[in-house]
């Protein structure tokens, strides 16, 4: 079975997963978003759309610095294609999907890998230091259960300096016997991506915000930010299905009631599992180049590897 076949059993898959997660939820569902205005949720899906957006550019950004830029339109597909694999049962499939979307674009497993593992240190640190900053708002009751994202945020913080990222990378890298960076990944692509994320958090909360405006922004963000990073790290729960919605409801349900803070996350949740079917449809209208046969003009790999990759390559 050749590897175009093979993703698009990936996508189909992926796919069919989120919409069964949507189905297996729908009559809740149904009842969230008739409670919502229609403008409440145009404005918050355009949000969210805006949000995903961020986190895109924020991932080609550390693509870029681990030595394999890409225009917007390629990453645009790689990235929304690939993270349908979130909604897959597992915690590696939307790396697996964005690993091998990028090969006909010639970019090297090692550095989409890297970019894709780096993006997910840089959402949980920054969503741990969003949370952190408007934890006290939301709850005694979250401060009490989620004490650890203030405890973690200036440590996670710190793993994100240049430094500390390449060694992490490097000792990875050594362990799956791969060759090791040569340059630790530049700061300003560091500095990039932790900008487009936290951009990426604000519009997150204006999400949250718009479906339920009696509380302030920075309320909205710290609750979705603290249930977002629960969500990811509950790694049995496909796309966090269940967890991010019951943190959220913890956060929020002192402020706005259990009933209401339940319904909002649900809607929040369609919201945003439609925006994922929007980018990922965007990125399947995105023309993926075309794969040379092995022994062809296949493009030559690019990112954190030397010229003797396809050797390492075919003798692992």
């Amino acid at each position: 079975m050749n590897s175009r076949r093979l993703k698009s059993i990936f996508v189909l898959t992926a796919l069919g997963c989120c919409l069964y997660g949507i189905a297996s939820q729908w009559p809740s569902i149904v009842d969230a978003l008739s409670r919502m205005s229609p403008s409440a949720l145009v404005g918050a899906l355009a949000a969210g759309l805006a949000g995903l957006g961020c986190w895109m550019l924020g991932w080609r950004a550390l693509l870029a610095g681990c030595g394999a830029p890409l225009p917007v339109r390629a990453t645009t597909r790689i990235m929304f294609l690939g993270q349908l694999g979130k909604y897959v049962p597992g915690s590696v499939w939307a790396l697996v999907g964005q690993v091998e979307l990028a090969r006909p674009y010639g970019v090297a497993r090692t550095a989409s890998a890297s970019a894709t593992v780096l993006a997910m240190a840089t959402t949980v640190a920054t969503g741990c230091l969003t949370a952190a900053a408007a934890l006290p708002l939301t709850s005694a009751e979250a401060l009490r259960a989620y004490w650890w994202a203030a405890a973690l945020t200036p440590v996670l913080l710190a793993c994100l300096h240049p430094r500390v990222v390449t060694w992490a990378l490097n000792l990875a890298l050594r362990l799956v016997r791969r060759p090791v960076l040569d340059s630790a990944v530049p700061a300003r692509a560091m500095a990039a991506a932790v900008a487009w994320t936290l951009l990426g958090w604000l519009f997150f909360a204006v999400h949250l915000w718009l479906l339920a405006p009696s509380g302030s922004v920075l309320l909205a963000g710290g609750a979705y930010a603290l249930a977002y990073v629960v969500g990811f790290l509950v790694i049995l729960a496909p796309g966090g299905l269940g967890a991010r919605e019951a943190a959220l409801v913890l956060a929020l349900g002192p402020v706005m009631g259990q009933a209401d803070a339940l319904v909002l996350a649900l809607a929040s949740r369609a919201v945003l599992t439609i925006a994922d079917l929007i980018w990922a449809g965007v990125g399947r209208l995105q023309k993926a180049p075309q794969e040379s046969p092995r022994s062809g003009n296949q493009p030559a790999p690019r990112g954190l590897v030397p010229e003797d990759d396809h050797r390492l390559e075919e003798t692992s």
